[in-house]
């Protein structure tokens, strides 16, 4: 367990030995240190957070914050309930649905290249789109971007397959994800509103691989991991060293959930990194230094939207503006993680759940991790 703070909010006493020296001889024996200053409130709340999450039988709590030039870390747990070995803030956990923020910067870097038409239909890029899914009309790449196009959620056709351990180590590719997804009727709707399902970004992962050539897992890789140097953000593969396991519970046994082979092509939960570099894929986008400014206005929708191309927005009451970014959560994780339009203030957390029965419903926690997240970086300003 432990928190670092760094470049701020400390008192330097080798600062007030100087200034005693140039007027005594007698050096700075005797004077006594300085007290160490309070925290700010945003960490006493965010510490206080964790302490409850490791009291409720969470495995590791990883919290980073940066206020602009002033960093806060902090790593409380274990990687392993089996190893016990402690956690660290650089340790890699799934993020769950902050996956789709990925998959929506490759899908605009399309976009910016003129590669791709967000008005165009999705059917135009992926033909088997219209022949396997069979949608009850026209269905436009920025519908599948909000969540719009009503497509049904191929994980409940998934689950209902059999039982959650032999559903969650079948390996499942886009196609299938798709051909799942055809099995469960599509419904025709009179408006477009918003309604979560997965099958949108395994839609979305198709499109970006056909038009380029490559598996998804290379292509955020080249637009996102090595050019900010995200060394252990990545979606594919084994699960990298010294990952904080998260765990489910099935028939009253604790089951680690750390590596689902669904979740390994799963272009809505499947990505792993760590709360340092989701804030620091978070700030490039913001900052323009992933697309241009029209491509990341366009991510953030419209100012009556809270939700545009898998970005969400939490008020900033700081500046009177918007934090963006997405809450993550998936079996045994939750992530969320929040940064200032400017990029200058952000704030990750992740949490290995309290281990629990798995479910398509949202962890409860993950709704409380928003309001803690929100209200601390709102204490910051």
């Amino acid at each position: 367990m432990g928190t670092n703070r760094v470049r701020g909010w400390r008192v330097a006493a080798a600062a007030l030995c100087v200034v005693l020296l140039a007027g005594s001889s007698a050096g700075c024996i005797g004077v006594p240190d300085p007290p160490e200053p309070e925290p700010p409130a945003a960490f006493a709340l965010l510490e206080a957070f964790s302490a409850r999450m490791l009291a409720e039988g969470a495995p590791a709590v990883l919290i980073a914050a940066r206020n602009g030039t002033t960093t806060w870390t902090h790593a409380a747990g274990v990687r392993s309930l089996d190893s016990g070995e402690p956690a660290a803030v650089s340790d890699p956990v799934r993020v769950g649905g902050i996956t789709e923020s990925f998959i929506a910067a490759s899908v605009m870097k399309l976009v910016a290249e003129g590669t791709l038409d967000l008005d165009s239909q999705a059917s135009r890029y992926l033909p088997e789109f219209g022949s396997v899914l069979q949608p009850p009309g026209p269905v436009s790449v920025r519908q599948l971007l909000t969540h719009e196009s009503g497509i049904p959620d191929f994980t409940v056709p998934l689950l209902a397959s059999g039982s959650w351990a032999q559903t969650m180590n079948r390996p499942l590719s886009l196609e299938q994800q798709l051909d799942l997804a055809a099995t469960v009727p599509w419904d025709g709707r009179l408006a477009r509103i918003f309604d979560y399902s997965r099958t949108n970004y395994a839609a979305l992962a198709l499109i970006v691989e056909r038009l380029r050539g490559e598996r998804i897992e290379d292509v955020l890789a080249a637009d996102i991991s090595r050019p900010l140097g995200l060394a252990a953000t990545r979606m594919g593969g084994p699960p990298p060293t010294g990952m904080v396991h998260g765990y489910v519970i099935l028939e009253g046994r604790r089951t680690d959930a750390s590596t689902p082979a669904w979740q390994a092509a799963s272009p809505s939960t499947g990505a792993v990194s760590t709360v340092e570099e989701v804030n620091r894929f978070y700030a490039a986008l913001l900052q323009g230094r992933l697309l241009p400014p029209d491509s990341v206005t366009a991510m953030k929708g419209g100012y009556s939207q809270y939700y545009g191309f898998a970005l969400r927005r939490w008020n900033n009451t700081c500046n009177n503006r918007f934090y963006y970014g997405l809450p993550g959560d998936t079996d045994g994780y939750g992530m969320v993680a929040m940064t200032s339009e400017d990029g200058r203030s952000q704030l990750a957390i992740a949490v290995a759940y309290p281990p629990a029965p798995p479910t398509l419903e949202a962890n409860p926690l993950i709704q409380e991790m928003q309001d803690v997240a929100q209200e601390a970086l709102n204490s910051l300003c």
